[in-house]
């Protein structure tokens, strides 16, 4: 299955290409004080790990835009800087190294200060975020919350150009998937500069994760998305797992092992969860960056290295034919499967050994 992609103005932010059939970037952002420089850094290094390629920062005052230098030197990913507000922030922070400013029309409105950030810009050579999200934006009478976020990034899209600055991505979030599939959809008719993916304050990750796959699956799967960040009440390295789950759930991305296990029926007779925990556990099964493999162009559904745990014959190859490595269990003992061809019988007893061996073989 190939999924046509919107085509999109392309962007650099730091050594990331953003649009223009670039692959699709995973943000996150930290949720350390910036002015407290090692443990910013040291979260960061930990979604560099996990394969956050572009990472944000609250700048809510002076002692933040400037601790902005002192990060950037520390890292190796591009650093964004989140600014509302006040304007001087943002011309503060450009001065101190980062590598793109995020602005929210919601709460920057002065026409003279927003050209002020821009003309900073422009000198710097770095883009700018339209990041609109419907806890700020202005709502008028008779209008949606999406219509709203698509009329105020208009509006600034229209002065930016004005000022013969298009180095800009767009985002436009609300905390309810319908509204921002909406106003995504609507902006992408309008324009063809590329747009920043997410669901504002999705929650806890439970609820955050499924809110973040419906609305940005829903647009990836339109064509839609050049970068993503799943926005989750928890450590951002969940985050960013979240974001890649999402990707290769799409088949847009691939991050290396892939298990799929049936949910288990009264026809199961051995106990598929520990088996799979266990597994998983023996595999350290991380999903790192370096590890992935991003497709370009038009997105490609392509084939990750599959495993799959079937709790029984009839889930057994059947279901689960195009993995590379499954087994289908049965009563004390399993088959071992490659492709949908039963290898050999094995005891239960020896599941995970025998399936490690197998994946170590490929």
């Amino acid at each position: 299955m190939i999924i046509k992609r919107r085509k999109s103005r392309e962007i650099k932010v730091g050594n990331v290409k953003i649009g223009g059939g670039a692959p699709i970037s995973i943000q996150s952002m930290t949720k350390t004080d910036t002015r407290d420089v090692i443990k910013t850094v040291h979260q960061i290094k930990e979604l560099e790990k996990a394969g956050c390629q572009i990472v944000r920062v609250a700048v809510k005052d002076m002692d933040a835009a400037k601790a902005i230098s002192g990060i950037k030197s520390r890292i190796d990913i591009p650093l964004v800087a989140d600014i509302h507000f006040d304007y001087k922030l943002a011309l503060l922070a450009i001065q101190s190294g980062a590598d793109k400013i995020r602005i929210n029309p919601g709460n920057m409105t002065r026409h003279q200060e927003v050209e002020a950030v821009v003309h900073a810009a422009k000198s710097y050579r770095i883009p700018i975020r339209i990041g609109l999200n419907s806890g700020s934006v202005i709502k008028h009478a008779g209008k949606s919350v999406a219509d709203a976020m698509v009329s105020s990034a208009l509006s600034y899209i229209k002065l930016f150009e004005k000022l013969k600055f298009d180095d800009i991505i767009i985002s436009l979030k609300a905390s309810s998937v319908p509204e921002t599939v909406e106003a995504y959809r609507r902006i992408a008719k309008k324009c063809s500069y590329s747009l920043h993916l997410g669901i504002t304050a999705a929650g806890l990750p439970d609820d955050g994760r499924i809110k973040s796959a419906v609305g940005i699956g829903a647009l990836l799967f339109d064509g839609i998305g050049d970068t993503i960040r799943v926005s989750l009440t928890a450590d951002p390295v969940v985050e960013v797992l979240a974001a890649k789950q999402i990707l290769e759930a799409a088949g847009i991305a691939s991050f290396g092992l892939q298990i799929i296990s049936c949910p288990t029926c009264g026809r199961c007779q051995v106990d598929l969860v520990k088996i799979g925990e266990e597994l998983k556990e023996k595999l350290g099964y991380q999903r790192t960056s370096h590890q992935s493999q991003l497709m370009t162009g038009n997105w490609r559904i392509g084939a990750p290295i599959k495993i799959a745990l079937m709790g029984c014959e009839v889930n057994g190859p059947g279901e689960a034919k195009d993995v590379d490595i499954g087994l289908a269990a049965g009563k004390n003992s399993g088959m071992l499967f490659k492709k949908g061809k039963p290898i050999r019988k094995i005891a239960e007893k020896d599941f995970v050994k025998v399936l490690l061996e197998e994946i170590n073989k490929i």
